[in-house]
């Protein structure tokens, strides 16, 4: 093969592989960007029933195409403290069993499905004004773009089939498995995920290129992989997020070298099952849920052996934060607007802090948990402070309209979100006490209400910080428009809660102010964090005088 066609074949190579890596991603912003409530709802309907659990994580990983996402959620519900690790942990397990199920979806298509996919997709993305349609459009673009970079990297490897090179390669990498085996690892943690590395694997196998005992290394190696991807993100979790994540390496990684260590009888076994893609494909499948299967009642167990690895660390002591409000950058004013917006930002931190707590408390009483609750308070209130004093000495020393404009702004997001604070420790802190002091427990659907709802309001939080740091205007326009979602559930809720006191239910009836004014106090606190998205759509004329504005088309 000639220098040029080389470098052709590399570029072609690289650039399906990317294609690849992104429409997965692309597939998945879309489904996390319009479904991500109905999504965390679904996998809490497992708790307390593993098999169930599994199940619902397997789902929400085929429809996000990552178990690594899946794993992001359900340690999120831990930090939150309305999941057990346990349950946790099932649904990890589950949802590497759905993302081994996406390959096999991802390959089943006709000529005729990526033009009428393209079609409809774009369609949707351009012409809708619903944030559900568009990003409906935007997985459905993804997929389509998927099939096309599967197409790219058959056309581009067809030649290599008669290549002395490869053919060399693949029978040294068949002599030696562990090589195949740690290519497969890296390459899945170097993409950030296991359906990329896999596709592009069985697409390997599908061209003839790659033999099928080098397939099975490689694959088995990119489960590991894949497993150390959340391991990662999750680096700076709670403790028992991360000992989820850990058990499920341990059990998915360690499944892996196990399957490795037999994988010349599980070679030998193949060929019963068909054609070489099938072979793999089986391989992937079985693999994981085999190893859900095998893990699934002994959850508890390896958490508890996770536990002994990561054991609870030592708080150290602390170097005092410095605040961001740097006295000497009011003689510039861009500078110092830079420094209050990260000081509310902060502050905008400190308060999401406190609201993923504070549910659990409700249903245990903690009083460490209550008190440093308190402590980010009087925090928030004093950063709140500082900001206001820094942003009126900065209007008195500079002058200019566009000063004076975004000072009022930073000074109106401060205010809101130190709003938000005091309502969680002042309101919601005073009713999960009194839940305690009085031995009241939440009717089970009651429970549920306020589990969602308060899942749904941490979510908004979280997309408001992220919009306060990026003045996305889409992003923001998407946190104004679920602020009208969140106040017509919260009016559904209230609507049910009154349904259960008519039908004289007595857990209802002894928490019902109880109820009411916590789901009254996180739309407050959901209103409070919605108020980020407002300067940046009234700048870009996104924002009319009583409601959004129509999405621009394109």
């Amino acid at each position: 093969m000639e220098n040029p066609g080389v470098v052709l074949f590399v570029l072609q190579i690289a650039g399906a592989a990317a294609m690849l890596i992104w429409s997965v991603r692309l597939v998945r912003t879309g489904v996390e960007r319009a479904f991500s409530v109905p999504l965390r709802r679904w996998l809490r309907l497992g708790a307390g029933r593993p098999a169930l659990a599994a199940m619902a994580g397997a789902g929400v990983a085929v429809l996000l195409q990552s178990s690594t996402a899946v794993a992001m959620l359900a340690t999120s519900f831990i930090a939150a403290g309305t999941m057990s690790a346990s349950v946790a942990l099932a649904i990890v397990l589950g949802a590497d069993v759905g993302s081994a199920l996406v390959v096999q979806l991802l390959l089943l298509h006709r000529d005729w499905l990526v033009p009428l996919l393209l079609l409809v997709g774009v369609t949707l993305f351009l012409r809708s004004e619903s944030k559900t349609l568009r990003q409906s459009g935007r997985i459905i673009i993804g997929l389509a773009l998927i099939f096309i970079s599967l197409g790219m990297i058959r056309g581009a490897t067809e030649p290599l089939r008669e290549s002395a090179a490869v053919v060399s390669a693949m029978g040294y990498l068949g002599g030696d498995t562990i090589s195949a085996f740690l290519i497969g690892a890296l390459f899945a943690w170097a993409v950030q995920s296991s359906v990329a590395a896999v596709l592009l694997v069985v697409t390997f196998v599908a061209q003839g290129v790659m033999p099928v005992p080098v397939a099975a290394a490689v694959v088995l190696g990119a489960n590991l992989g894949g497993s150390f991807v959340a391991w990662f993100l999750t680096l700076s979790a709670e403790i028992e997020a991360r000992r989820v994540v850990l058990a499920n390496l341990l059990l998915r990684g360690g499944g892996a070298i196990a399957a490795l260590l037999t994988l010349g009888a599980v070679v030998a076994w193949l060929p019963m099952i068909g054609s070489d893609v099938w072979q793999i494909l089986t391989l992937h499948l079985g693999f994981n849920l085999l190893v859900a299967l095998i893990s699934l009642p002994f959850c508890g167990p390896v958490l508890h052996a996770t536990a002994r690895i990561l054991r609870t660390p030592e708080v150290p002591a602390e170097l005092a934060r410095l605040s961001a409000l740097e006295p000497a950058a009011l003689s510039f004013p861009d500078r110092a607007l830079a420094c209050a917006a990260r000081e509310v930002l902060h502050m905008g931190e400190e308060v999401e802090a406190m609201l993923r707590p504070v549910i659990k408390l409700y249903a245990t009483w903690d009083e460490p948990t209550a008190e440093a609750i308190r402590v980010k308070e009087r925090a928030v209130d004093r950063m709140h402070f500082e900001v206001k004093l820094y942003l009126a000495r900065l209007t008195r020393e500079s002058e200019g309209v566009e000063v004076a404009r975004r000072s009022v702004e930073l000074a109106d997001l401060a205010a809101n979100i130190e709003a938000a604070g005091d309502a969680i420790s002042r309101v919601m802190l005073g009713l999960a006490g009194r839940m305690s002091a009085e031995n009241l427990k939440f009717s089970d659907n009651g429970w549920k209400e306020l589990t969602d709802f308060h899942d749904r309001v941490l979510a908004n939080a979280q997309s408001a910080l992220n919009v306060l740091m990026t003045l996305n205007p889409d992003a923001a326009r998407a946190l104004v428009e679920e602020k009208e979602r969140v106040r017509a559930v919260e009016h559904d809720l209230q609507r049910s809660h009154l349904e259960r006191l008519r039908q004289g239910r007595v857990e209802s009836i002894e928490t019902s102010n109880i109820h009411q004014e916590t789901l009254r106090t996180l739309k407050q606190v959901n209103t409070a964090f919605t108020m980020v998205a407002y300067p940046i759509l009234s700048e870009t004329g996104d924002l009319l005088a009583s409601r959004l504005a129509r999405p621009p088309v394109g």
